[in-house]
Parts: C-alpha cells; structure tokens; sequence
C-alpha cells in the first residue's frame, strides 16, 4: 500500500491502522469469493477480522464504499494487461504468440479476481457508475493498444483498409471478457478448458490479421 492512508474523517492512519485496514479488505475479499455480494455486512467482515463494526467504519463509509477500494486495486493490477499487447508483432509465427499470451493473460487476470470483478460486473450493468469507469479502466488497457497494433498493420498494408482498429479492438476485448467471465459455463458445454484456450486465440489472430495463424 503506498501513500498516506485515511480514516473516513480524514486523519492520517497510522502501521497499526493500516494494517487494520488491510486485514479488513483481506477478509471483505475472501467473503465475496464465497458469499453473495448483497449478503456480505460490516459485522460479519469486521468479526472475521477479528475486530469491530466501529473499527470498520473509521476506514470506510459501508461495504460497498470497501469493494470500491478492492475493485481499484484490482483495476491498477489490470493495467498491466498492456503489456501483452504493446509493441507486440502480430505478423507470421510472432502473431500467432501474440494472441495466445493475450489469451492466457485475459482469463487468468479474470480467475484471479473473479470474486470481484463479479461485483463490478453487477454494478457496471446496473448503471453505477463508479463501477462502470473500472470495468472500462480494465477494458482500455487491452483495447487501446490492440487499437494501435491493428493501425500499425493497416500502415503497411497487412490488413484491409476497410476494418475499423477501434471497433474490432473493442469486439475482440468484449468477447475476452464475456469468454473469461463465463469460463466455469463452458464446462456444461462439454468444453475443457485445454480447448477453450486454442480456439479463442484463433479467434483473436483471426480478428486482428484477418489471417488463420501460421502452423
């Protein structure tokens, strides 16, 4: 944790207070793995943390004020998601690597943090916009630099002048999410996950070259 921590009324917390602090979303994180998100409350997070109702609320105005710190984390976590796709090739063999890190990147980033990014989810679909603005940090990371790879391929004549980079960034982004949010469903589809992951890069490469990956 960097940077000065504070209470809800403004004070400056102290190593004790902020290891409070931890303890708290530690045990609010591993609540939300196993618990609905509308049935997790202060007493049962601040008991599992060995500790008060009062004691929480120094540190945050309810729970959901608490999975907002969460999902924040998560969000400046996520934006390492760039770096699967920044500067990367997506020409010949360097493409075909390119979409299968991207791939195992996006839904091991979505294992992770399932618990939470499923809160963010509901939120996001309900209109908050708090919620909203981290799903679409998460999102941009990736977008934005598969936006740039496919105009830099487009600059060199390797992809159809017709295709928007933004709008099949943005397609291929929202499929990774969906996919990697539904990861658990494909299994009553009779889909393993050592198939799940080959056939959704095929579908990237395919999206951002136009082009099978080379064998």
């Amino acid at each position: 944790m960097t940077g000065q921590v504070r209470t809800v009324d403004g004070r400056v917390a102290g190593r004790r207070g902020q290891a409070t602090r931890t303890k708290l979303l530690e045990c609010l994180s591993e609540m939300l793995s196993s618990s609905p998100y509308r049935d997790v409350k202060v007493i049962d997070v601040a008991r599992k943390a060995g500790t008060s109702p009062a004691t929480f609320y120094q540190y945050f105005p309810d729970v959901e004020g608490a999975v907002l710190e969460l999902a924040e984390q998560m969000a400046r976590e996520g934006a390492s998601l760039t770096e699967l796709v920044s500067g990367r090739s997506w020409v010949g063999r360097s493409g075909a690597q390119a979409a299968d890190e991207l791939v195992e990147g996006f839904l091991s980033f979505w294992r992770q943090n399932e618990a939470i990014l499923r809160v963010v989810d509901l939120g996001a679909a309900e209109g908050d916009k708090r919620f909203y603005k981290i799903r679409m940090k998460i999102l941009n990371s990736v977008t934005n630099s598969l936006t740039e790879s496919i105009e830099d391929l487009q600059s060199k004549g390797k992809v159809d002048a017709s295709v928007s980079p933004a709008a099949m960034a943005g397609s291929l982004v929202a499929m990774l999410a969906a996919v990697a949010a539904h990861q658990k469903g494909f299994q009553t589809w009779g889909v393993k996950q050592a198939e799940l992951r080959p056939n959704l890069s095929l579908l990237v490469h395919l999206g951002m070259t136009g082009r099978k990956p080379p064998k």
